[in-house]
Parts: C-alpha cells; structure tokens; sequence
C-alpha cells in the first residue's frame, strides 16, 4: 500500500518536476549531478521563502522609514509647542515680576506718603497746641483789661458822686484857685482814665478779632487733620489687611509672630517703638488717641514688613524655569507604592542661580544621600527651607543670608533624572507646601 502511494506521488512530481540533470564538464572529465523532484521542491520552497522575506524585510524598512519621518516631524510639533508655552510662560512669570515690581514700589510710595503724613501731622498738632495756648493767653488779657475798664469805670462814677454831694467840701479847697486845680487835676485823672478805658476796649476788640481768626485757623487745620487722619487710616486698611492675609493663608498664627517679631526688636527709641502725644497728666484728646490708633497700626505694618523678609514668602529661581513636579503623594517607580513628595521641583538649566527665600542661617551646606547637594536654612517662626540637588553650594554651615541672596546653583547631584531644584518648607520639622508661600506672596506682591 505504501509503495503504491509513494509512486503515485512521485510520478505526480515527475509531472511537474521531471528529474533533471547538470552536466559539469572539465578538461579531462564529465560529471553531472542529478536533480530529483524533491529537490527541485526543497529548492523552489526556498526561493519562494527567500523573495518573500525580501518583500516582508523590504515593506517593514519602508514602513519603519515613514513611520521614523512622520515621529520626526511630530516630535518637531511638539519641541516647537512646548516652547511656546515655555515663552508664554515665560512671558507671564515676567509680567508677575513686573507686577509684584509695581506693587512693591506703589507699597513703598504708600509708605512713604504715610511717613510725610505723619509729619504734617505731628506739625499740625505742635500748631494747635501753640494756637490753643496763645488763646488761653488772649481771653487771660482780655478778662484783665475787661476787669481793670470796669474798676476804672465804677472809681469814675464814685467821684461824680463825691463831687455832686460836697459841691463845697474843703477838701477840694475853699478859694476859686485851690478849687479850679482840684477840677483840673481830678478832669485830668478822668481823661486819663478813660484814655485807658479806649485802649483797654481797642485791646480787647483786637484780641477779639485775632482770637476769631485763630478758630477759624484751628477749624482749617482741623478740617486738614481729618483729612490726612482719613488718609492715613485708609492706607493701613489697604497696607495692613494683605499682609494680614498673606500670613494666614501661608498657616501661620499672625499675632504670635507679630509678638515674636516684636520682642526681638523691643529697644526703647528704635523705628519699632509706639510714638505717643503728651497729654500733660490730662486726659488724651480724640485726635490724640486716633493719632496714637493710627501709630500702632504703622507699628503694626513695620512688624509684618519685618515678618515678611522671614518668611519663605518668595520663589527660589529667578531665571526661566519649568514646575515640574508639585507637592504630594506620588507613585515610587521602584517601589510601586505610593510616597509622599515633601517639596516642588524647579527645572532648568545646570548653573542657574538659586537664591535663598527668606532671611535666616545655614544649618547644613554639603552632601545629603538621595538629596546630593543640599542646603539647609533655618528661619524664624520655627521654619526651614531646603534646597537640594545643587551642582554648586556657594555658603557655609553657619552662615547667615538674607532673602535673595545666592546659595548655590541648580544641577543633578543625588538621586534624579534630569536637572532640577528640589525645593522645601518645612514648619517644626514636617514638610508643608511651599506653593502656599509663593501663592499667598503673589497675591499680595
């Protein structure tokens, strides 16, 4: 049975694939080699595999060619997008600055204006307390010169009297002579008198009108008292109120800081320091007293203003950056759990300039494990901010710096992917969002 079939399939082949035969002939011999069906088969297979791996090899190449061309350009479209949106970002961080600029400098021309009110202020009330005094002065002279008209007044009428009742009194002499000097000096010391009486009721006309104008000076300089209390008091409202905000959006317990703030700065004469109006032992004026409300208040403004250079109330890079990663929990790509990110990442070139947010003194400048370069700086309020992944460190251990001083530059020193500034703010040790800082600042600068 096996073998019936097994010619029956060769001569099926011998149909399609006749034996053949390659002669190969050489100088002294002839050889040939014998081609049977099943290898012309094998052979045909394998030229039929071999066209269609070209074919197969060829289409994938062009594929991936066109493919690659077409990554290419959207790559392209997507480097030339993402730089403009990193230019329009740019542009707005730009324009934040030049508002916070503004508002800054529009603060410091409040302040300012503030400091030429108070003066005016304290002017007017040196004038009024002059003005008040020479009043007092006035109406003393006036009720003197009053008195002394009066009392010249009633010696006249008794001696009208005396005359009329002792027409021939001895006292004024029994001859016409003796009695006519007596007439004359007694009309002498009468016009005298009333000479005196004139000028003591012209002096007392004149005190009059210049105690008139006096009043309407003090209602004018009380009219422009009220006017620069009113302006004053505005100004507060509008410089103390943000700054209020600032630190309680940031979480922080404003009246606590403002006692911290105040009993570091708590030396007698110094800028700090209440102004007050003598009052003599009486009892303060309503003007004195709004004075004195409004002098706290800029006590208060000065105390925040102070407050706010301690604080991280301000953006670690000034040059062109990209936020890259914000405060959370995020996945662990090693891991596969889940971590908590304790600070925001700046990203952008190697050697960017980072500056320190707020005053304070390094704690830490050197390496840290997984943060590489790091920076620590301890502020008040019990606050620390930190600054890791630096490819410089350009302060010590134990330095103190300033808001917007240089602390070091931006690099990949630790554990990272690419260049950044891995940014913290911690309070008492725990790590809070530094966005907070930056948003409440923004709102108000």
């Amino acid at each position: 049975m096996r073998s019936r079939l097994a010619i029956r399939v060769h001569s099926l082949l011998e149909r399609y694939f006749p034996e053949r035969r390659v002669f190969l002939r050489s100088d002294k011999d002839t050889k040939f080699i014998r081609l049977r069906p099943h290898v012309q088969i094998a052979a045909a297979v394998g030229s039929v595999t071999l066209v269609a791996w070209a074919i197969v090899a060829t289409a994938i190449l062009l594929m991936d060619s066109i493919g690659s061309g077409n990554f290419r350009e959207q790559a392209k479209r997507d480097q030339r997008m993402y730089e403009a949106r990193l230019n329009h970002l740019a542009s707005e961080r730009d324009a934040r600055a030049d508002e916070a600029l503004a508002a800054q400098e529009r603060f410091n021309s409040s302040l300012e204006q503030i400091s030429r009110m108070q003066s005016q202020l304290l002017a007017s009330e040196v004038r009024r307390h002059e003005l008040e005094t020479g009043i007092d002065v006035i109406q003393t002279t006036l009720r003197r010169a009053m008195k002394e008209r009066d009392s010249a007044r009633a010696a006249e009428e008794e001696l009208r009297l005396a005359l009329a009742e002792n027409p021939g009194n001895d006292t004024l002499g029994s001859a016409d002579g003796p009695s006519e000097s007596a007439f004359d000096m007694l009309a002498m010391v009468l016009s005298e008198t009333a000479a005196e009486r004139d000028k003591i009721m012209a002096d007392a006309r004149d005190a009059i009108a210049q105690a008139e104008e006096m009043e309407f000076e003090i209602r004018l300089m009380q009219d422009q008292n009220e006017q620069i209390f009113r302006q004053l008091e505005e100004a507060m409202a509008v410089s103390v109120e943000p700054l209020d905000k600032m630190f309680r959006s940031a979480g922080l317990d404003t009246d606590n800081i403002i006692d911290q703030v105040r009993s570091g700065y708590s030396g007698q004469g110094g800028p700090l320091t209440p102004l007050t109006f003598s009052t003599k032992g009486e009892e303060p004026s309503p003007d004195a007293m709004r004075a004195n409300r409004i002098l706290n208040q800029m006590d208060q403004l000065n105390l925040y203003r102070i407050a706010a250079e301690k604080a991280p109330f301000a953006v670690p890079v000034k040059d062109a950056y990209r936020f890259t990663s914000e405060f959370g929990y995020r996945r662990d790509p090693k891991t596969g759990g889940r971590r908590l990110h304790e600070g925001v990442d700046f990203a952008g070139p190697v050697g960017t300039p980072l500056h320190a947010t707020a005053d304070g003194v390094v704690t830490h400048a050197g390496w840290s494990s997984g943060y590489g370069r790091l920076v620590k700086i301890k502020h008040d309020f019990g606050i620390e901010t930190r600054y890791a992944h630096l490819s410089k460190i350009n302060v010590k251990s134990g330095q103190r710096v300033s808001r917007g001083d240089r602390i070091g530059d931006m690099g990949a020193s630790g554990r990272v992917t690419g260049p950044h500034l891995h940014y913290e703010v911690r309070i008492g040790g725990k790590a809070v969002n530094p966005m907070t800082y930056i948003k409440a600042a923004n709102d108000v600068f």
